[in-house]
């Protein structure tokens, strides 16, 4: 990659990246900010548009849609952060497992990694859901824990080729034990992978918490999330546009802000795998 080339992959990650930080600055700071209880009811002023003390309009309950969405911001981005986080610890922790592991422990890993794999995440959620209910803890875990895979297997892969290396059978010569090995020598190699896999995995895991949304599995009402605040907006969506146009809008700004975060991480870290 020419520097030319590396340079405007930093120039859209830094950009991303500066979306991102704005956008969890305002689900973090903004509810206490603005101030509007994003659950008070005001009937009388039912789909209000956008105006005076409403700057964004009220939704078909009299909710205002700015508080809404600034409370909604939190448990969106947090449920995306946090299943994230659970599937990239399940990854490396499996994927290291069966990389470093003995054979019968990498086919065990294996057996069970294409199991889940046959099966649809999507009906693993749902039944997950099902079963323990729809609060945000059990949406991290039911999406978390259907989307390490893929991760898993990229681990061990990696494991694999860098266990055959020199100063590594050296370093287990010397009795390293395998969390040393990971830490000390794999990691640094793993890094730019696992980085890349999450920032990805980050506007998955949002999008799920919206479809689930729109099926009634997701966050509940009262509670705002941009997903289910999306959903309740179809009904009314040519008499209040607006319902629907700024939770999705600000879903389509965060996933494109991770993709392009993730791409341009992916073009930094692994330049030799791009020629342009």
């Amino acid at each position: 990659m020419s520097p030319a080339a590396t340079g405007s992959s930093r120039r859209r990650a830094t950009i991303a990246a500066g979306v991102l930080a704005l956008l969890a600055l305002a689900a973090v700071l903004g509810p206490i900010l603005y101030g509007a209880d994003p659950n008070t009811l005001d009937l009388g002023r039912a789909a209000v548009p956008p105006g005076p003390g409403h700057p964004l309009g009220t939704d078909e309950s009299g909710r205002d849609v700015l508080g809404r969405l600034l409370a909604g911001g939190r448990v969106s981005l947090a449920v995306g952060f946090a299943a994230v986080s659970c599937s990239a610890l399940l990854g490396l922790s499996l994927g290291s497992l069966a990389g470093l592991g003995g054979r019968r422990v990498d086919a065990a890993v294996m057996r069970l990694t294409d199991a889940m794999m046959a099966i649809p995440a999507l009906f693993l959620i749902i039944t997950t859901l099902a079963l323990f209910g729809t609060s945000v803890t059990s949406l991290v875990l039911a999406i978390g824990g259907t989307s390490w895979m893929g991760l898993a297997r990229l681990v061990r892969a990696e494991l694999m080729s860098i266990r055959e290396q020199p100063y590594v059978e050296a370093a287990r010569a010397l009795g390293a034990r395998p969390t040393r090995l990971l830490l000390r020598h794999a990691m640094p190699h793993l890094l730019p992978t696992l980085l890349v896999n999450v920032t990805f995995g980050v506007g998955t895991a949002i999008l799920m918490e919206s479809a689930l949304s729109f099926i009634g599995l997701g966050i509940q009402p009262p509670a705002a999330s941009w997903g289910n605040m999306l959903t309740n907006a179809q009904a009314y969506l040519y008499a209040s546009p607006w319902l629907a146009v700024y939770p999705g809008l600000l879903i389509l700004v965060t996933v494109v802000a991770v993709n392009m975060l993730g791409d341009a991480l992916r073009d930094v870290t692994e330049p030799g795998e791009r020629t342009t």
